[in-house]
């Protein structure tokens, strides 16, 4: 994911921080951050850290919305999460600037060079939490926990343009970000490494049959 001061120096940061008006908190770990931001219109940077964005669905299954750690940015507008229908918490001690949107096209920089660089920054990252969302859905609308799983597969390997996915959570969170409980997943999981789908070996997951024509058949 694209940083949000990418191409600006130190200095440059500074003053567009000091332009919007920004404010930076710390939270030790464990700490919930909702109640900082529910009700705002924000734009959120990692300066240090990792957060879990996540939401607890009609079943009471927690489904993980979005992990976020240093450098990344998450926000009212471009996040993947609804307002008022999510939670937040610092999986490690964590230092977020909070910058508002409505002081974004009020800055007195809005003619420097490094300043569109900055909102080009920003314009990107927000196509990109789009095309994420997109992502999701096409796996949340997924029927089954196979099909889920498989779709996930999918996504990981055309990012990486490889039939070798590194898995970003652990397979609990996994389970959470699927929306699908964990001993279910597990059982889906030995079933495809048992018909010779996919290779398992701790978070490296080998597709072993990555085709256009086995996913076509399988969502049929």
């Amino acid at each position: 994911m694209l940083n949000l001061f990418d191409k600006l120096n130190d200095k440059q940061k500074e003053k567009i921080l000091k332009s919007l008006e920004a404010h930076t908190f710390e939270y030790k770990e464990n700490a919930h951050i909702t109640s900082f931001v529910k009700g705002d219109s924000f734009i959120a940077y990692l300066e240090s850290g990792y957060i879990q964005i996540y939401k607890m669905d009609k079943n009471g299954t927690k489904v993980i919305l979005e992990e976020l750690e240093e450098g990344e940015t998450f926000g009212t507008h471009f996040s993947t999460f609804l307002q008022n229908d999510f939670e937040i918490i610092a999986k490690e001690n964590t230092a977020i600037t909070y910058i508002d949107n409505h002081r974004i096209f009020q800055s007195d920089l809005s003619t420097k060079p490094y300043y569109f660089d900055f909102m080009q920054n920003l314009f990107t990252i927000l196509s990109e939490k789009e095309q994420e969302k997109n992502e999701r859905i096409s796996i949340l609308t997924k029927k089954t926990i196979r099909n889920k799983l498989l779709e996930y597969f999918k996504i990981m390997s055309r990012k990486n343009n490889s039939k070798y996915i590194y898995l970003p959570y652990n397979f609990t969170d996994l389970a959470d970000y699927l929306g699908i409980d964990r001993t279910a997943m597990s059982r889906e999981m030995k079933y495809l490494k048992e018909e010779g789908f996919i290779e398992v070996k701790g978070k490296k997951i080998t597709l072993l049959k990555f085709n256009q024509v086995l996913f076509t058949e399988l969502y049929d």
